[in-house]
């Protein structure tokens, strides 16, 4: 059975470089003073990038794993310099909740489900 956790607290900088990596530019993940004048009040993460660490954790443990199939939600956003603990745990063979926490209040970031063949 696979149960893996991990705290990661994301940075700005981290935010900058998936914005260039993957094209997201939007002004609510990389311009702060765009962000300051949003309900959030600062930059948010991209939620794929939240996805990105948790298949990252995953590959670390199970280098050869491929996934099948992915389904998720990002109910709260990530903001830079709050620590999130993330977890993968198998519930069934080949399939894994997947789950983004932030520390400070336990809101919910990710959640989601995806399938696995290793």
């Amino acid at each position: 059975m696979i149960d893996l956790t991990a705290t990661w607290t994301p940075t700005q900088a981290e935010f900058d470089a998936f914005a260039q990596v993957s094209g997201d530019d939007n002004p609510i993940h990389v311009d702060p003073a765009f962000s300051a004048r949003t309900t959030f009040g600062r930059t948010v993460s991209h939620g794929m990038l939240i996805y990105s660490r948790l298949w990252g954790l995953l590959r670390q443990a199970h280098p050869g794993a491929r996934q099948v199939r992915q389904t998720m939600m990002f109910p709260n956003p990530a903001f830079a310099g709050e620590p999130v603990t993330l977890s993968v745990q198998e519930t069934a063979p080949g399939v894994l909740t997947v789950r983004a926490v932030r520390q400070a209040d336990g809101a919910e970031l990710l959640v989601g489900e995806a399938e696995i063949a290793i």
